[in-house]
């Protein structure tokens, strides 16, 4: 009896390989979370700088009169906060999403 091509990719598709995420296995990775623990703090010290000049462009547009600068600051206020909130989340969205995704059968 033959099965068809279908039936081929659905068994296919199908196999677990039986790969699971497991720390140890290959050196160097207490450096490799110590360069993206450094890389996140750089980025959540650029967010603050970035928020404190948006905060006063936003400042300055609004007492000069100044609609465009005004908008701008306020843009990159909004901007920065987003960004601090994905930099702060960003170890839980990567575990809600790992979890998520190990449920997948």
């Amino acid at each position: 009896m033959t099965t068809s091509l279908v039936d081929r990719a659905v068994v296919y598709l199908a196999y677990n390989p039986g790969i699971t995420p497991q720390g140890g296995g290959l050196p160097g990775l207490s450096v490799l979370k110590s360069v993206v623990n450094s890389i996140n703090l750089f980025g959540i010290i650029a967010v603050v700088g970035a928020l404190a000049v948006s905060l006063g462009v936003w400042a300055w547009g609004h007492h000069s009169g100044g609609h465009q600068a005004e908008a701008n600051g306020k843009k990159g206020a909004t901007v920065a906060a987003g960004a601090a909130l994905g930099l702060g989340a960003a170890n839980g969205i990567v575990a809600f999403f790992s979890s998520l995704g190990s449920q997948i059968h």
